[in-house]
């Protein structure tokens, strides 16, 4: 890989094995960074994304842990940093995507959501923190729903997770700013992303639509999650970026 922008960098990227995660960690690899793949437990999905990133010229590393987990995620940070040397980059993409009616709900099920997808990030944040203060140039990505802008049905977890998702973007900006670190959210709508077999369409695809009719792709996401992290976006901090086609254009 053509070592460009990222050169000498260390990314982590959560729930890398896979869609959005996986496009995420190739792209930050092809701009130079070494990436350390993170996924909860498929270790042969975390692997092919390896091997992928080494087979054009760059570094991997593969991390297995909860997110949810504080210890897991602290271990994932201390063995970056053992490996690699530092921290630059922390892209918070795991999440959990249920749908269930709020009738029907238990707190169980609502709190895996939180679990994953909010506290996920904050202890992914914590761990990596110091790190990303020595880098001096840190950046974090939270990845953002468009359900959490929307309301969707049947999600009242997820779209809360997803909502508190921006609110962290925000608050965090302002913490951090003046650790040198910027705080940013992209928000993915309408990807066409493959499903298993048994796992239906979110409802709330059905209803919106982007302008061109057409679905997006992960890469598409990852291009802007790249962006976020290089030089030329400095000046762009505590933003929810929109990536959806036009399926929504509010503030």
């Amino acid at each position: 890989m053509t070592t460009t922008e990222f050169g000498g960098k260390v990314a982590i990227v959560t729930g890398a094995g896979r869609n959005i995660g996986r496009a995420i960690a190739l792209t930050l690899a092809e701009g130079g960074a070494s990436v350390v793949v993170n996924v909860r437990g498929n270790r042969a999905e975390a692997e092919a994304v390896a091997r992928e990133i080494e087979a054009h010229g760059g570094n991997a590393l593969v991390h297995l842990g909860d997110v949810a987990d504080a210890d897991a995620v602290q271990a994932m940070a201390d063995a970056t940093v053992k490996h690699f040397g530092r921290i630059d980059i922390l892209v918070n993409n795991a999440a959990l995507r249920r749908e269930k009616a709020f009738a029907d709900m238990s707190y169980a099920e609502w709190r895996e959501i939180m679990d994953v997808t909010l506290d996920g990030t904050f202890h992914c944040v914590k761990a990596c923190l110091p790190a990303l203060r020595r880098s001096g140039a840190g950046t974090i990505v939270n990845i953002g729903g468009l359900s959490a802008h929307t309301g969707a049905r049947d999600r009242a977890h997820v779209v809360t997770a997803k909502a508190g998702i921006v609110g962290f973007t925000r608050a965090l900006a302002h913490d951090l700013a003046s650790d040198g670190i910027t705080v940013n959210c992209v928000v993915p709508g309408l990807i066409g992303t493959p499903r298993p077999r048994d796992t239906p369409e979110p409802a709330h695809h059905l209803t919106h639509q982007t302008i061109t009719g057409e679905r997006g792709t992960p890469e598409q996401v990852a291009a802007a999650v790249r962006f976020l992290c290089g030089p030329g976006a400095r000046h762009i901090n505590g933003q929810a970026i929109h990536a959806n086609g036009g399926a929504y254009l509010g503030a």
